[in-house]
């Protein structure tokens, strides 16, 4: 079914989409939006955060599409409208969910091979793509509020009640229902068992995923040669610059960069971990993805090697800086979606 969007000076069309993904029990759910009557100049994809429906990001795929670009989101296997039948009963990981992520990928490249396809990761979404090494056919990566994911490095409002999330809540949850009912606690949201398990292995090692699941996914991140450009948000709850600069690393082969994302510039100054995607950020922080995106499009990359903040400053001094932020702004909802 087609879903006209006006809002914006260019008119936008929704169509649902499925995927077939072998060995999945039931297809996973794709909606794809683009101009009406305008040109496609380029392709995009985006990645969900953990426990989030791909309606979350509606309104901002729709200001993109506006802009040229052939937009698809999608949810996880076991997830949102991907779910088919009682989450208990739903088997994913993270490594599926990588796995997912390529078959999108592979499919929408396929739609318009002749255009460029970019990856918009928020938070999971930029961490899972690597994990794919050669086989995601894209032209670079904005990762959104994204980083390692070990505890250690979580955003101070984070790190502070993690161990009991982790140790505690979510393990005895997850082990009387089957599945983590993230929706009913108000946190995260609805996560299939295999899910909640493995992101607690990869959360609990200071290597994250490489850490747990071995040498083979360092290869996988290596092989890794699109750009990646990071968005760290300075009152982001759940990752820290360093978290941000350790995902970052992982792409070692790739041309890489972070840009510092901060509250003074957005209305309210408060962005969050989630805030980035929300309606009223359209005319601060919007702007500054498709930049990323339109230099892509130019053939504009930063040279391969360290990340670099946009201000120089070192990981340190943004650390100082985000743990006053925090204290500031009083966060720390833990893992708390709010879409």
């Amino acid at each position: 079914m087609d879903d006209a969007a006006t809002d914006y000076a260019v008119a936008v069309r929704w169509q649902s989409l499925s995927l077939e993904v072998p060995g999945v029990a039931g297809p996973l759910a794709l909606r794809r939006c683009q101009p009406v009557d305008a040109p496609v100049h380029a392709q995009a994809v985006i990645a969900a955060a953990v426990g989030v429906p791909q309606r979350y990001y509606t309104v901002f795929a729709q200001w993109l599409a506006a802009h040229g670009y052939a937009v698809t989101t999608f949810d996880y296997r076991g997830h949102a409208e991907s779910l088919h039948g009682p989450l208990r009963k739903a088997k994913a990981n993270l490594l599926d969910w990588a796995a997912d992520c390529a078959a999108v990928a592979q499919h929408v490249r396929a739609q318009a091979p002749q255009l460029p396809l970019y990856w918009l990761g928020h938070s999971v979404g930029a961490q899972l793509p690597g994990i794919n090494g050669r086989d995601m056919p894209i032209d670079g990566m904005l990762a959104v509020a994204s980083g390692s994911g070990y505890w250690r490095d979580n955003a101070p409002p984070t790190r502070r009640k993690v161990l009991l999330w982790w140790h505690v809540i979510a393990p005895v949850v997850t082990a009387v229902c089957g599945c983590l009912p993230g929706k009913k606690l108000g946190l995260v949201g609805n996560l299939p068992a295999g899910v909640l398990w493995q992101w607690r292995r990869w959360c609990l090692h200071p290597n994250y995923g490489i850490g747990v699941e071995g040498e083979a996914l360092r290869k996988a991140y290596a092989a890794a040669r699109y750009p990646v450009h990071a968005f760290s948000v300075e009152d982001d709850e759940m990752m820290s610059w360093r978290s941000t600069a350790s995902l970052v690393g992982w792409y070692r082969n790739s041309a890489q960069r972070i840009e510092r994302l901060r509250m003074l510039d957005v209305p309210g100054r408060r962005i969050g971990h989630f805030g980035f995607f929300r309606s009223e950020m359209e005319f601060s922080l919007w702007p500054r993805a498709l930049a990323v995106l339109e230099r892509w499009n130019l053939g504009e990359v930063t040279p391969k090697g360290q990340p670099s903040a946009s201000n120089g400053a070192t990981v340190m001094g943004m650390e100082r800086r985000a743990m006053a932020a925090s204290r500031q702004c009083g966060q720390g909802e833990l893992f708390s979606e709010n879409p």
